[in-house]
């Protein structure tokens, strides 16, 4: 199969995942961009951001055309993460490969035992919100993508329902806002090296992203969002498994 045809194909279910569910198809990009298209670790994480930012902003617009994004909340959610991403994006640079491999092996574990549990349950009135805790838990978000070049929604997703209050939809919508945010600021401090990237696979994996988040939109309100989960869930544990053997080998 040529590369161009993977990058096409795992564009596409990166654009699903993150359309349909807020968070887990960017956890998916950068294994596909390592292991299916020869990126380095470093080239992968940079890569991702890349594709993560344009197909999240792309879902972003989807959901807020339907009204399930809570500007004013998520824009303070993500605005403590600004800072947090913009230096980890700067370190992850000097980080050896395998260091990186194994860091992400064990992201997409934690992402996949994420999706694998119950959604908690949304309320919107009798619960406090949290504004010390909600401005840590975007920072850490924020470091999450600076770092590792992932969106960090499948966290995002549920600290919005507890610790802000959101009702489901609102926040998957609200956490594309903030993975585009972190995103663009890790970015930011890693312009340096996107002067070495094969934008000839980028770009039909950004475009298949793109396409993929708007049907992915589509598929949420047609398919069960526990199935969808635990489907993206499986795909995940076998990626982080592969990668923490190759990390250690």
């Amino acid at each position: 199969m040529s590369a161009l045809i993977l990058a096409l194909t795992a564009g596409a279910v990166v654009g699903l995942a993150l359309g349909a569910l807020g968070g887990g198809g960017s956890v998916l990009a950068v294994p596909a961009l390592i292991y299916l298209l020869g990126f380095s670790p470093a080239a992968a994480t940079t890569a991702g951001l890349i594709i993560v930012t344009a197909t999240s902003a792309t879902a972003l617009y989807a959901h807020a055309r339907a009204g399930h994004v809570r500007w004013k909340a998520g824009t303070a959610f993500a605005a403590a993460g600004l800072i947090p991403a913009a230096l980890a994006g700067a370190a992850a640079t000097r980080l050896p490969q395998p260091v990186l491999t194994a860091a992400f092996a064990v992201i997409a574990a934690l992402a996949a035992a994420r999706m694998l549990r119950p959604t908690p349950p949304s309320t919107t009135t009798g619960q406090r919100v949290r504004p010390v805790k909600a401005a840590g838990i975007g920072a850490g978000l924020g470091a999450l993508t600076g770092l590792l070049g992932v969106g960090g929604g499948f966290l995002a997703v549920p600290a919005l329902v507890t610790v802000l209050a959101f009702e489901m939809q609102a926040a998957t919508g609200t956490s594309l806002l903030v993975i585009t945010a972190n995103s663009l600021a890790s970015l930011m401090t890693r312009s340096g090296g996107a002067a070495g990237l094969d934008w000839a696979l980028i770009g039909p994996f950004t475009g298949a992203a793109v396409l993929g988040a708007w049907d992915g939109k589509r598929l949420a309100a047609k398919v069960s969002g526990p199935l969808l989960q635990r489907v993206f869930a499986a795909v995940l544990l076998t990626v982080a498994a592969w990668m923490l053997l190759d990390a250690c080998v």
